[in-house]
């Protein structure tokens, strides 16, 4: 039997992302995210409130830089998640994680994390608060490619939130293969 459970964004996985832009001084601003995704071969949508520092940040530079989250750094990220860049001018810097300026675009790269999409500014809706982001390159490190310098999900295990626990849990097994195992129910 199945239980009503009313209007809820339970919809899994919801990637835990990591949204890095430059302050009007230079200094590093993040914020996490978990309501986004691709939308485009080469565009990322993002559900970003006006209210958060990163939204001027980005407007201001037309830059910004997406990562996904991992369990070795989860503390700091669930920092930058809870603590208001608006409130805190130095919360990148008490985080611990560290940055690089981005080689494609006006916005800075966490260090600690293996994989950035960095992007150039689209649109932003007001009303929506949906961010669109052209993907100008994608960064990652090598620890987390296969021996012919492909990303393996298994070695840059990404951090997916659940909004129904509030937990972060790590997707790295590999369950069927994609475009292939339903092919058995064609004969």
């Amino acid at each position: 039997m199945r239980k009503n459970l009313g209007v809820k964004t339970y919809l899994y996985p919801q990637p835990t992302l990591v949204i890095a832009t430059y302050n009007e001084d230079g200094t590093t601003n993040a914020m996490v995210a978990a309501w986004g995704s691709v939308s485009d071969t080469n565009q990322v949508a993002i559900y970003v409130a006006k209210s958060h520092k990163t939204m001027p940040n980005i407007l201001a530079r037309k830059a910004f830089t997406v990562s996904m989250a991992t369990a070795e750094h989860i503390k700091a990220i669930d920092f930058l998640g809870i603590v208001s860049g608006n409130k805190d001018a130095d919360k990148f810097a008490k985080s611990g994680l560290t940055s690089v300026k981005s080689g494609s675009v006006d916005a800075p790269l966490i260090a600690e994390l293996p994989l950035a999409l960095e992007c150039k500014f689209v649109s932003y809706d007001d009303e929506s608060e949906l961010l669109l982001g052209e993907i100008v390159n994608v960064t990652a490190d090598e620890s987390v490619l296969d021996e012919n310098g492909n990303l393996t999900v298994e070695k840059l295990a990404p951090v997916c939130y659940d909004p129904a626990g509030h937990g972060y849990y790590v997707m790295e097994r590999r369950v069927g293969n994609a475009f292939s195992d339903g092919k058995e129910l064609k004969k």
